[in-house]
Formats: structure tokens, C-alpha cells, sequence
């Protein structure tokens, strides 16, 4: 009796760490969650969310999907504990929403963004970071980084009222990351951005992951969602109807696809009659693969850059701001020696003795320096014979040595 339960709570189990390891990398746990919003006299009129269940680790993506109305925007106003739960439990860094200090942890960028119109995008991030009681040169100094990263600093001086929705969102997504939150999330974060925006939005969150943060991201764009999630749950009426890993969920095991290059046309005979021996005519489809209208749309941009001019507007292709990047882009070994390669190399420098010919000697230029009497007419207050100056002593004796003349 006592070996077997030695063998239950034994903490060497591969179970038990594993399941250890899992407890310690949650950052939100939810259980039960329900929320009914009722009316004036206290009726039950909706409700919005009904027993949910959930968890989000450390450095993944987590995507909430569901059609309007579903429930998604009213989880994440609880997990931010600016709505309470009718039931059940919130989680989040091992802490209730409303803790104080797990609020600084936190980066949200809501659906619409709320900003100063009358505030530039500086001073918009100076006066979020203000609020997190970032030192003035930290603050500062990633105000700029941000402004940089999401494409506005040729529009630094502009108010954000009169940015257009795109503009708003990137000077939204800045605010966001001001404080570097653990945990960010993220509603509808590429509404109105251009394809360009959409693709670095994507490329920052898969960074941003990268470095362990953890991001939950509300999207009806489902393109969006597939690119950067590694696990989803669907809502549907207040409920999750569905909920796992992405690649499992779109897996099709009942079909398989080969791609090859372009083969002879007896050699593809000899295939489709292989594989017809054992699997109906109906039900093989020959086709060309195709890439996606946004990495067709990426293509062509990137090709045109060249000749770009400049813009009044927000840019792209920037880099993402270096408090934010940490050591997820330091990559490998092998990475770090093929980047010390490719960069450009500085010619090395010779010493001038070596790099060029002594100068051709001008003798003539020489000889007419050497003649004393005209230099004596343009001076006349100085000696007309140079034993009597014995500044243009020295200068002549050094030109007769170059000319090869005698003292």
C-alpha cells in the first residue's frame, strides 16, 4: 500500500512533470465562466458568455473566433476585469483581473482605438508610458522606438485626429507595447491597415512570441488567425463549440497531397495509372499549386519599392523596436556567422607610403621658386641675397636637394 501511493505523488513521474511544467508556464486560466447582463429590474436579458473553459501558456498565440455576438469581446473585458463574471473563475499571472500590479503587465488594444485627438504621436506615448510610470528617458526613449516600428515618423507632429483608421491602429498597437507587457491582447488589431501593415502586425506578433510573451488574439479576419495562432477556440452562442491546436483543426486525414515539379507527361501517366489501380478516377484531382493573394500583393509592393517616393502617410518594412526585440532575433550560431558574412566589408586601409607614387616633380615650378631676385622684388623689405636671410638659406638648400643641384 505504501510503494503504490509513493508511486502516485512521486514527483520523478513523467506525468507529474509534466503536468508541473504545464501549471507553471499558465497565464490565464478560466473555469466555469459564465456572464448574464440583465435589465433594470434585475431579469436575466442575455447571456453572453456560458461555462467556459480555458488556458493560455507562455509564448503562445491564443486566438478567440467567433461570429458577432458571440461572446468574445465580453471575455476579454472580464479577463481585463473591466467586467465582472457572474460565475466561475479568472486566473491571470496567478492573480484576479482586478490586482493592480498584474495590470502592468497587461498591453490592450481595443477595437477602437481611444486616443487624444488632439495629441501628436509622441506625446500620445509619452502619456501612456506616463501612466505606467516609465522613468522620462526610458519613456522617451521608447516612444521613439515605437514610432519607428509601426511606420509613423514621418508623421510624428501630426495629431492622431487627423490620422485615418489604418494610422490610428498602428499608433494604438505603439500604446500597447509601451510598457513591454508579459501578456497582450489584441482585438481586431489589423482593421483598416493595409496588406503591407497586415503582414508586420503578423510578423511582430510571431516576434513578440518569440521572446515568451504571450498574445490573445480576438480576429474575424480567419487569414490572420492562421498565420500567427497556435491554438484557437470557437464560440458560438456564449459557448465553445470548438478548441485546439490549429494544425489539428485544419488537418484533413482523409486526403493526401504531393507536390512535385512538373514531370513529363508519360511519367504522370505511369503515376495516375499507379494510383488508379487503387483509389477511383473520381476522387484524384490534378491541379498547380497557388500562392495567396497577400504574398502575390507582398511580391509586387517589394518590387516597386525601388522607385517609391516619399510619404506623407505611414511607411513600412521597419524593424521592431529593440526594447521589444530582447534576444528573439539572435538566432543560432550558424545564423550569427552567415550575417557576419554578408554584411558589407570596409576596404582596408594602406598606408599612403604604399598606396600611391611619390608626386611627379614640377622642376620648372622649383627652379622658378629658387630665383631669389624676383621673390626680392616682391619683398623688397627683405635681403636680396639669401647669405643675408637665413630663412631662404634653408629653403633653397632643400630645393637644390630635390632638383639634385649642388649646394
Amino acid at each position: 500500500m505504501s510503494v503504490a501511493s509513493a508511486e502516485v505523488v512521486s514527483p520523478a513521474s513523467p506525468s507529474a512533470k509534466a503536468e508541473a511544467r504545464r501549471s507553471n508556464n499558465v497565464v490565464v486560466a478560466v473555469r466555469g465562466l459564465t456572464k448574464v447582463f440583465k435589465d433594470f429590474w434585475g431579469r436575466p436579458k442575455a447571456r453572453a458568455v456560458d461555462n467556459v473553459d480555458f488556458e493560455v501558456y507562455r509564448g503562445e498565440v491564443f486566438g478567440l473566433l467567433g461570429p458577432n455576438g458571440s461572446g468574445k469581446s465580453t471575455t476579454v473585458k472580464m479577463l481585463l476585469g473591466l467586467l465582472y463574471p457572474t460565475k466561475g473563475h479568472i486566473a491571470v499571472f496567478g492573480h484576479s483581473p482586478r490586482h493592480v500590479a498584474t495590470k502592468s503587465c497587461i498591453g490592450y488594444l481595443p477595437e477602437e482605438s481611444y486616443l487624444y485627438r488632439y495629441l501628436d504621436s509622441k506625446e500620445t506615448l509619452e502619456f501612456f508610458g506616463n501612466l505606467f510610470d516609465l522613468p522620462g528617458n526610458e519613456r522617451q526613449k521608447r516612444s521613439e522606438q515605437l514610432i519607428d516600428m509601426v511606420g509613423l515618423a514621418q508623421t510624428r507632429t501630426r495629431p492622431v485626429g487627423e490620422f485615418s483608421k489604418g494610422m490610428q491602429r498602428r499608433i494604438g498597437l505603439a500604446q500597447a507595447l509601451i510598457n513591454d507587457p508579459d501578456l497582450i491582447i489584441l482585438d481586431e488589431p489589423t482593421a483598416g491597415l493595409d496588406p503591407i501593415g497586415c503582414r508586420e502586425v503578423k510578423d511582430l506578433i510571431v516576434a513578440l512570441a518569440r521572446r515568451g510573451k504571450t498574445v490573445i488574439l480576438s480576429s474575424h479576419l480567419l487569414s490572420d488567425v492562421e498565420d500567427v495562432c497556435d491554438r484557437v477556440v470557437i464560440y458560438y452562442g456564449g459557448r465553445i463549440q470548438a478548441a485546439g491546436p490549429l494544425k489539428e483543426l485544419l488537418a484533413r486525414p482523409d486526403s493526401v497531397r504531393i507536390t512535385m515539379p512538373p514531370l513529363p507527361r508519360e511519367t504522370m501517366q505511369r503515376v495516375l495509372e499507379m494510383i488508379r489501380r487503387d483509389v477511383a478516377e473520381d476522387k484524384v484531382k490534378i491541379d498547380t499549386p497557388t500562392q495567396n493573394l497577400e504574398s502575390y500583393f507582398l511580391d509586387v509592393v517589394q518590387k516597386a519599392r525601388q522607385a517609391a517616393a516619399e510619404t506623407s502617410g505611414a511607411t513600412s518594412g521597419n524593424r521592431v523596436a529593440a526594447y521589444l526585440r530582447g534576444d528573439a532575433e539572435q538566432g543560432s550560431a550558424s545564423a550569427k556567422i552567415l550575417d557576419r558574412l554578408t554584411q558589407p566589408v570596409e576596404p582596408q586601409r594602406v598606408e599612403a607610403a604604399e598606396a600611391a607614387p611619390a608626386p611627379a616633380i614640377d622642376a620648372a615650378k622649383l627652379e622658378a621658386l629658387t630665383r631669389t631676385e624676383e621673390s626680392s622684388a616682391k619683398q623688397p623689405d627683405r635681403p636680396s641675397t639669401p647669405e643675408k636671410d637665413p630663412d631662404v638659406a634653408k629653403a633653397n638648400e632643400k630645393l637644390s636637394s630635390l632638383l639634385g643641384k649642388p649646394k
